[in-house]
């Protein structure tokens, strides 16, 4: 990570060697998987008719893959981070493939659709956070905010695209027939990916799979900026997950538009989004990352209650525009607030991460991060059924939570307490342990 030149500029990241096969072969997997989360809410409801399954299977598709992300950082670190995100997009083929097959043959019921979801997710964190941790490795750290906006941006360019092309396509061809073509998007990404060269960076490890694990475990708990982050956003990510299933149930179900409107709301976020991560991507965040976490997780309250008038708080039906208007500025707000949170994340993770534990340091942290996401996916599922206003108070709850949280337990510098491979070491399973 030689710091080859002074300029700071996105300009700068073209002149980085096989970034850019690693960043096309990143958008088009994060379109795909973009379409996905609103395709398969879309396909549920159309083929179950259930809210609550609609929850459980992007709960399934999840929470898995994020419980053995220790094991999956640790191999990560020790095998390498290009051929196992290769792998994961091998596999989100092969899953999604077999659901078209067997929906299409009208042989998928609900168990089998829920257990291809928990298969599949197990893998998910391979391209999450492989690609996450090889950014900073492939890139001079003078240009970090640089490509962790491009890295942020690949979000918000597959929130504009995807789910809006999802929803067309679903309405158009059916659930079946566009799960089988975002299967195809993730055997593209596998393409481009495939050849790019393996960075080399020291790891420290035992050599022992479930011991490196466990070290990863312990870094993260010992690192108390790592610690502030996975408390405060995995509270803030239910609302997230709450969203995921309660903007397509309003609407489709409280508003009766149709099913190609629902992308069409997450694309404004992504359009806010983007504008807003290019401001701050330029923006020296250093000393400054703390107020652009905790600020915008409060501000994400407001723009979370947003959604109330449309879900038919205190009893009263808006119109469609009227609905529709609320959900928009929802969508406008989130957007918006995402670019310096994402800035700061990012790059006061890398910062305050010794490179060498960047692999299981980088799983275990994001994957602590997200652990709301499917939660709240879960409980907005089975709320929604009850009442969508609830299913949204649980959402403004939890960025008011995960706010306070973010305040009190995120340093406002570098504490210097960032734990060392000995001191790690010194707390690992004593060497009896099966690998």
């Amino acid at each position: 990570m030689t710091e080859i030149a002074a300029d700071r500029s996105y300009r700068a990241l073209l002149g980085v060697p096989t970034l850019g096969r690693v960043i096309l072969s990143m958008q088009i997997a994060r379109t795909a998987q973009s379409m996905l989360g609103v395709a398969m809410v879309l396909f549920t409801l159309a083929a179950y008719d259930s809210p609550g399954l609609a929850g459980i299977v992007t709960f399934a598709s999840i929470f898995p893959g994020l419980l053995v992300s220790p094991i999956a950082g640790a191999l990560l670190d020790r095998h390498g981070r290009v051929r196992l995100i290769v792998l994961d997009y091998a596999v989100a083929l092969a899953s999604l493939v077999l659901v078209s097959g067997l929906a299409l043959a009208g042989l998928l019921p609900a168990w089998l659709l829920v257990l291809i979801a928990l298969v599949s997710s197990v893998t998910g964190i391979f391209s999450h956070t492989g690609l996450r941790s090889l950014f900073p490795i492939l890139v001079p750290r003078h240009l970090w905010e640089r490509v962790n906006a491009v890295d942020s941006n690949g979000y918000v360019v597959a929130t504009i695209l995807g789910p809006p092309l999802a929803a067309v396509l679903v309405a158009t061809i059916g659930g079946p027939s566009t799960i089988l073509g975002i299967a195809v998007a993730f055997g593209v990404a596998a393409v481009v990916m495939v050849g790019v060269p393996e960075p080399h960076i020291e790891t420290a490890t035992t050599g022992r799979l479930l011991a490196d694990a466990w070290q990863g475990l312990v870094y993260w708990w010992r690192n108390p900026t790592l610690r502030g982050l996975g408390f405060s956003l995995s509270i803030a990510n239910l609302a997230s997950g709450m969203t995921t299933i309660v903007i397509p149930l309003v609407v489709v179900r409280v508003l009766g538009a149709g099913t190609a409107v629902v992308g069409l709301v997450f694309a404004v976020a992504g359009v806010a989004g983007m504008a807003s991560v290019l401001v701050f991507g330029r923006v020296d965040t250093r000393g400054r990352e703390r107020p652009m976490i905790v600020i915008p997780l409060f501000l994400s309250a407001g723009a979370v209650a947003l959604i109330l008038p449309a879900a038919g708080a205190g009893g009263v039906a808006l119109g469609l525009a009227a609905g529709l208007f609320f959900l928009a500025a929802h969508s406008l707000a989130i957007g918006l607030l995402q670019g310096p949170l994402d800035i700061a994340l990012f790059t006061v993770r890398q910062r305050r991460t010794d490179p060498a534990w960047m692999g299981r340091a980088f799983a275990v942290s994001m994957a602590v991060n997200f652990m709301g996401f499917p939660i709240g996916a879960a409980a907005a599922g089975a709320i929604a059924a009850v009442s969508l206003p609830a299913a949204v108070g649980l959402g403004v709850v939890a960025c008011l939570v995960g706010g306070v949280l973010a305040a009190v337990m995120i340093p406002r510098r570098d504490p210097g307490e960032a734990p060392t491979p000995a001191t790690v070491a010194a707390t690992r399973p004593d060497d009896g342990e099966a690998p």
